[in-house]
């Protein structure tokens, strides 16, 4: 086993870096997710040990919450109307979504539901692993998702000159000072994690650790971040977990994911141009942030482009915290609540469900 969990991290990390390293937004999870769903679809035993894929989330919970400060938090009260509207646009993305690939491509409720959730890759997988979802037609779809908003969309504000030019640094690095500090937040988190957990709250791991670390950065008692490698070692990690879902998929399903991938997307960015349009009208606000704002994509990836395209932070930064506190405070709950009664084992069987072993 231990020889298929390093096979599976060393193409994790091959696919992660190649991407990262070139500067592709989310790149590291992305790349991740690529290298080795291939590597699994080739028949490789991809493999990522349940005990690491809770530590994994732990973490990820750890380092959303750190994108949470007083600033971003005064951030969301400034802006009350374009958040509230951001809100129901998240909505209708997944309504809209959810139903489209119902109706088109067949797919069960919660499967949809999660394949079209604007909310973090990360966050989604995580949520669909533990309801035990459609985990390789969701991955497929909002990988396809990320990696169609992180490469087109700074080119299309560009092109119509609507980025500013890059002037900020990346920043976040981790002071060796703040060990303490960085001790203190992983602890707590990780007991905030374990209680969420506990009380079988559907992705307690990383709710619990995020609401935790977010208290903890927005009252401005903790200051220190996770090490930019630990939080990229995470995302390659993390990414292999859902890669290794890939296994076993004949081509023409992945196909059909494909093609229900696009169909989403397009759905989704319709809706979000509409809303982008209608506020931009009403509330003066500068196109390229309030698209920016509303595109569903990866938290870490529309926070790297705000960097790169020189646009207003604050806004930006706001609008995608609201945006995954709201997708991960009722996801989780929508999703639990449409995931179809299993039956016990005595109950009595429909004749549909019958085997003739049964009589």
């Amino acid at each position: 086993m231990l020889r298929n969990v390093a096979e599976t991290l060393a193409f994790a990390a091959a696919g992660g870096l190649t991407l990262g390293l070139s500067g592709m937004p989310a790149g590291y999870l992305s790349g991740s997710i690529m290298a080795v769903a291939a590597a699994s679809l080739a028949g490789r035993p991809m493999l990522i040990p349940t005990p690491l894929m809770r530590v994994l989330m732990t973490l990820i919970g750890v380092s959303l919450g750190a994108v949470v400060t007083p600033e971003t938090l005064h951030g969301m009260a400034t802006y009350p109307v374009s958040i509230a509207v951001l809100i129901v646009a998240c909505a209708c993305i997944s309504l809209v979504g959810t139903l489209y690939l119902r109706a088109v491509h067949g797919w069960d409720t919660v499967s949809a539901y999660l394949a079209t959730a604007p909310g973090g890759l990360s966050q989604v997988m995580a949520i669909a692993i533990e309801l035990d979802a459609d985990v390789r037609a969701i991955a497929i779809v909002q990988t396809i998702r990320v990696v169609i908003i992180a490469v087109c969309l700074p080119a299309l504000l560009a092109l119509f000159g609507l980025g500013g030019h890059a002037t900020r640094s990346l920043g976040g690095s981790f002071n060796p000072a703040q060990l303490g500090e960085l001790a203190i937040l992983i602890a707590v988190s990780a007991a905030a994690a374990y209680a969420a957990y506990r009380v079988r709250f559907p992705g307690g791991l990383l709710f619990g650790a995020m609401m935790a670390s977010a208290a903890m950065h927005g009252s401005g008692y903790i200051h220190a971040v996770m090490p930019w490698w630990v939080a990229y070692s995470v995302m390659i990690a993390f990414g292999a977990v859902t890669g290794s879902r890939f296994a076993n998929t004949p081509l023409r399903m992945l196909l059909r994911f494909v093609a229900a991938a696009f169909g989403s997307f397009a759905t989704a960015i319709i809706i979000v141009a509409v809303f982008a349009v209608v506020l931009v009208e009403f509330l003066s606000l500068p196109l390229a942030e309030v698209i920016l704002a509303y595109a569903p994509g990866a938290v870490d990836a529309m926070m790297l482009l705000a960097l790169a395209l020189n646009l207003n932070p604050v806004y930006v930064g706001a609008h995608h915290l609201m945006r995954i506190f709201f997708v991960l405070l009722t996801m989780p709950l929508v999703a639990h609540a449409t995931q179809p009664k299993k039956l016990p084992d005595d109950a009595p069987k429909s004749p549909l469900e019958r085997s003739p072993f049964d009589d």
